[in-house]
């Protein structure tokens, strides 16, 4: 049974690499991207956060992504297509409870990469570096209940729903939803 955190690994970014993709540290050449992605109608929809406005959200945004890993509270990847070097999305465990061995996940992709098979490639190879190199024992997502597509790849990759939140989060003058999804390592061994 895993009950420790392998803090080795924030001794040095963790870069990674699926099929098609290659998963690397944010650096400052990246904000233009990820202006595009945190700006875009589509991404955002169902984000509950607000979008980024100017080249400054998504500087800022760059330097706490790599402010939470040298803190050894989180990482968060910058996801490049491999045949473009292009940023496409990020993927990132961007809430760490190390006391429980447990790390919430975010991620977003450009639209035009959308029904690619990008997402499940990425949570393939982030989500079994998360058991098994970071040493978790969970991994939860939380989602807006109208954010359908997620909810599917999150089932799809054998996430289980664990609860339904009523109105707990206010955003944009609104009380909205959260379903919290969750995946156990052992449930990831049972769907190999």
């Amino acid at each position: 049974m895993k009950d420790q955190i392998n803090e080795k690994i924030f001794d040095d970014f963790p870069e990674c690499e699926s099929d098609r993709l290659i998963y690397r540290e944010f650096n400052k050449n990246d904000a233009c991207d990820l202006l595009l992605i945190r700006s875009d109608a589509q991404v955002m929809e169902f984000m509950d956060s607000p979008e980024y406005e100017n080249i400054q959200d998504a500087e800022k945004a760059i330097i706490e992504n790599q402010n939470l890993f040298k803190e050894r509270q989180g990482i968060n990847w910058a996801i490049i297509e491999k045949s473009t070097d292009e940023l496409i999305g990020y993927f990132g465990f961007w809430r760490l409870v190390k006391r429980h061995c447990r790390a919430e996940i975010g991620f977003a992709l450009k639209p035009q990469f959308w029904g690619k098979g990008i997402m499940k490639e990425t949570m393939n190879r982030l989500i079994n570096f998360g058991f098994s190199e970071l040493n978790l024992h969970s991994i939860e997502a939380n989602v807006n209940p109208e954010n359908e597509k997620s909810e599917r790849l999150l089932v799809k990759f054998g996430f289980k729903k664990e609860a339904y939140f009523r109105e707990n989060f206010f955003y944009n003058g609104i009380f909205k939803d959260s379903i919290i999804y969750s995946i156990l390592e052992t449930d990831l061994n049972c769907n190999e």
